[in-house]
């Protein structure tokens, strides 16, 4: 039988054993799953084989978790049982399987569900990749193909759901960024430089009925000479690893390039594929070096122009930028920065070296590629870059910035919200003074202000805005701002509202005006404050 006959039985099998996250859960309980996410399986084994005693027979779901999951041997007898369309027969034929000897067979690869909710609402696939290190019992092989891992997880939730003709994934791994972005493209190019991670990801793309994705081999952008997109997502083999003989230089997760080369070259190579409009996301380490901040470096490789600077608080409408200016926007976010050992100790342990001769082998290698090339600390964060609409003479937006605490809640993940964002910013970029004041705002809904008062005083010591959603972001209030922010109910005009506060508070009209315009405009950026919707 081919594939095209195997994996829609394959996909019937599953659904029908309830092969799915909360099935699974149900199985083993919280506890066991979460001993999961640690790399643990005993509580798992030992949950299924008391149920197993309980119930006289081994449940489908069970049978498929221990073989798939947790990398156990199952009886052929069982998994024909588990999967009586496919049979363990047609797993031998997809590779799914092997056969130890004629009555038991063992895992080739991981299968697992996964369930996410997204603006499009909640949906489960199934993911094929290869074996972790959990089921193979030795460190990972230099051509793994990773599952979904917590760097696959934080970019699928930052994809925007902006509906785009062509997509394009660089570096897709098992598939699941290219699925993802299949539910906002009407066609998707996935790429990447590993035959193997292409044949997985497009089983993947299959066993969930997705048909809109094309697969290409090839590095970067390679594949895709002279096209362009809408939407280029990538969670590109970013590890900064040393290029030194005895180093492993895993396909998923390396590069090949020095340093952060590879970043680079992706932000460097994504304004010649992009349609106007269109936007860059991905994921990325990047250096620091002797004193040199490393948003300097971002800088140079966005070549910098008269834009306010990272750090720099924006100044709207933007000034037209100079000739020099870059041709994207710009919306950079650091979220982590390591030192030189953690970063050594974290990636060596991802590979599945333990302590030990190797271990410090390869620390020694990690540290001395470090000193070798003056870096002192790698940061790590989400790029979103933007080729501006059609008509705009330049970019308007460049803000790096560092978010190191708690996000908000995002249960559909921070797509809708940097689509928002950007959406806001582009209106009042484009925006005079007189025309915001004529506008009438609204407070988001998901934000609360907090006071702070000394005992016994009437009035607050602090005032704090908070976000619940978004980043998180959190705001000082002076009483002006404060004002403002609590009367903008979607009846007032600003210009009424400042007018009102004017007299309130006897200041000078037009000067509190040109204090609070600005920070309207920031609030109206960061989804504090909204816009009314359209007629």
């Amino acid at each position: 039988m081919t594939s095209a006959t195997l994996i829609p039985r394959l996909r019937t099998d599953l659904a029908a054993a309830h092969f799915s996250v909360p099935g699974l859960t149900g199985l083993w309980g919280i506890e066991a799953d979460a001993a999961l996410r640690r790399n643990q399986r005993v509580p798992a084994r030992r949950a299924l084989a008391a149920l197993a005693v309980k119930l006289g027979r081994n449940e489908p779901a069970a049978t498929l978790a221990r073989l798939f999951l947790l990398g156990d041997p199952v009886s052929v007898a069982d998994l024909d049982a588990a999967l009586p369309s496919l049979g363990a027969a047609g797993a031998r034929e997809l590779s799914l399987v092997a056969t130890d000897d004629d009555a038991r067979v063992r895992p080739l690869v991981d299968l697992r569900p996964y369930s996410f909710i997204d603006a499009h609402g909640a949906d489960s696939w199934w993911i094929v990749s290869d074996l972790g290190e959990l089921a193979l019992g030795h460190a990972l092989g230099e051509t793994h193909v990773l599952g979904i891992g917590g760097a696959s997880l934080t970019l699928s939730g930052l994809m925007m759901p902006t509906p785009v003709e062509r997509a394009l994934d660089i570096g897709t791994g098992c598939g699941i960024q290219a699925m993802h972005a299949s539910r906002n493209a009407e066609h998707v190019v996935a790429t990447d430089i590993s035959l193997r991670a292409l044949e997985l990801a497009a089983l993947n793309a299959t066993l969930n009925e997705i048909d809109n994705i094309e697969f290409r081999f090839g590095s970067l952008f390679e594949p895709v000479v002279g096209e362009k997109f809408g939407h280029i997502i990538s969670n590109p083999p970013f590890v900064i690893t040393p290029r030194a003989e005895g180093v492993p230089n895993y396909e998923y997760r390396d590069g090949g390039m020095v340093g952060d080369a590879l970043v680079e070259a992706v932000v460097r190579g994504a304004a010649d594929h992009l349609t106007p409009g269109g936007v860059v996301q991905l994921l990325g380490n990047w250096e620091y070096h002797g004193e040199m901040d490393a948003f300097e470096r971002l800088e140079r490789w966005l070549a910098p122009a008269t834009l306010p600077g990272a750090g720099a608080p924006a100044t709207f409408p933007a000034a037209a930028p100079a000739a020099s200016s870059p041709a994207l926007d710009a919306w950079i976010i650091e979220r982590e920065v390591q030192s030189l050992g953690q970063y050594a100790e974290t990636w060596i342990r991802d590979g599945g070296t333990r302590p030990g001769p190797d271990f410090d082998r390869l620390y020694d290698a990690w540290l001395q590629d470090f000193d070798a090339r003056g870096v002192r600390r790698v940061g790590f964060g989400y790029l979103l870059l933007r080729l501006p609409h059609a008509g705009l003479a330049a970019p308007t937006l460049r803000r790096l910035e560092r978010m190191p605490d708690a996000l908000g809640h995002n249960p559909a993940g921070l797509g809708a919200h940097l689509a928002e964002c950007l959406a806001a910013h582009d209106w009042q970029a484009q925006t005079e003074d007189a025309r915001l004041l004529r506008t009438q705002l609204t407070v988001a809904s998901d934000v609360t202000e907090e006071r702070h008062y000394w005992p016994g005083q009437q009035d607050p010591t602090l005032m704090t805005l908070h976000q619940g959603s978004g980043f998180g972001r959190s705001i000082p209030l002076d009483t002006a701002l404060a004002g403002l922010v609590g009367a903008c109910d979607g009846d007032l005009a600003v210009g009424a509202i400042i007018g009102a506060l004017a007299q309130l508070l006897d200041a000078d009209e037009a000067a509190l005006t040109a204090e609070l315009l600005p920070k309207v405009r920031e609030l109206l950026v960061d989804g504090f404050l909204l816009l009314p919707e359209p007629a």
